[in-house]
């Protein structure tokens, strides 16, 4: 994947797991909750990724 594909991924399921999260409170769903908290979790660390792509992108280019 490339750096802006992780990060729009990221970003999709870091909202997909607010979703989840708000909705499993909603209807006092701890599972669909978890659910939430761990999708939400993978976004940030599929933004990460694409964020790190980034700064090798810019040191290899500047060698």
């Amino acid at each position: 994947m490339s750096s802006t594909t992780d990060k729009i991924a990221g970003v999709a399921n870091e909202i997909a797991g607010k979703g989840k999260q708000a909705l499993g409170k909603a209807v006092d769903d701890k599972g669909l909750q978890a659910e939430g908290v761990a999708q939400e979790a993978k976004g940030e660390l599929q933004k990460a990724a694409g964020k790190a792509k980034d700064a090798v992108k810019k040191v290899v280019d500047n060698a």
